[in-house]
């Protein structure tokens, strides 16, 4: 990872390639092309004739040292500048016997996933990747409705970020704003599915998606700065969802979703809505009303109440397009 050339362009100014040149007692050419590499990354890097280069609102990398002094005494937290998946780190790491609970957080993913294997939009240092994993003395089935409880805390954090009142939650996995996804969770559970089992509680948060990335993505998105009109501190966002998370996971086997219901209805997108349902046998129409205590979905149609559990279904709202079965997702 360039971060000589990170450092320079960090303060989203113009830099012309001879000052770039001369910083890093390199030739222009060289900056030409160490500026190709940054932008496959997805590095939004503006090029203008007379001006140099860019990267508008800068880069502002992770401070492993804050986080580690934040959170040292909760979990390990480790910071790395790529990665394939945190996700697939954590499940690898758990699985060896690794100390849990831990969380990694990266400045890029090669290979970011989420829901149903899509492809996760992740370029590097704008928006928010991070796993933490966890172990329960609990089996799978006490764990329902976690994720909608992982989608109430990030909602609380990103609110207390600067987003107050504008957040609201799309069953099952989705963060939105103004009903465009900015986030979203992704857990991975393995071990003993009966008796005890661990957790890789994936977020990904749209922080500042430049163009590059955003041709990507196909299906509405929006991230915090265009809602907040200004850069997120992913740092202390980081934080606050480290250690919201650790406070709702040490209580959930026992307390389980019925505790947490509550506020998830109350950032419901989607309660009393025409929507619909699409699952592996096809796609059903009908009112949303809400979730029950394991958090399963409560569909109304024709009068008669089904339920879906968010495994086998993707919801949207009623004409709608539908959510093409791949391409990428806006982060996760």
């Amino acid at each position: 990872m360039d971060t000589e050339l990170i450092t320079q362009l960090g303060d989203g100014e113009f830099h012309s390639g001879e000052a770039l040149g001369k910083a890093l007692d390199i030739s222009r050419a060289a900056v030409w092309k160490r500026i190709e590499r940054l932008a496959a990354l997805g590095v939004d890097v503006e090029r203008v004739r007379g001006k140099g280069y860019r990267v508008p609102g800068g880069i502002a990398l992770l401070d492993g040292a804050r986080l580690k002094d934040r959170l040292s005494e909760s979990f390990p937290v480790e910071v790395v500048l790529s990665t394939g998946s945190t996700n697939e780190d954590v499940v690898a790491r758990l699985r060896d016997q690794q100390q849990a609970p831990l969380a990694l957080l990266a400045e890029h993913q090669s290979a970011g996933r989420g829901r149903r294997g899509r492809a996760w939009s992740s370029p590097f240092a704008t928006n928010l990747y991070l796993t933490l994993g966890w172990r329960f003395g609990v089996g799978a089935p006490r764990l329902e409705g976690l994720s909608l409880a992982v989608g109430v805390v990030v909602a609380q954090a990103l609110a207390a970020a600067g987003l107050d009142g504008a957040v609201s939650l799309k069953w099952p996995n989705d963060i939105w704003v103004a009903e465009r996804k900015i986030g979203g969770v992704l857990i991975e559970l393995s071990g003993d599915l009966e008796e005890a089992c661990t957790a890789a509680i994936g977020i990904g948060i749209n922080g500042r998606l430049g163009t590059a990335s955003a041709v990507e993505i196909d299906q509405p998105w929006t991230d915090f700065y265009r809602e907040a009109g200004r850069s997120m501190d992913r740092t202390e966002l980081a934080i606050d969802l480290l250690q919201g998370l650790a406070l709702m996971l040490k209580t959930f086997p026992a307390q389980g979703f019925d505790g947490w219901r509550k506020r998830w209805a109350e950032l419901d997108a989607l309660s009393g809505r025409l929507v619909s349902v699409s699952t592996a046998a096809g796609s059903i129409q009908g009112v949303a009303e809400g979730v029950d205590e394991t958090g399963a979905l409560r569909l109304r149609v024709d009068g008669e109440l089904r339920i879906f559990h968010g495994g086998e279904a993707s919801l949207r709202p009623a004409g709608a397009a539908a959510e093409p079965a791949g391409g990428a997702d806006a982060l996760h």
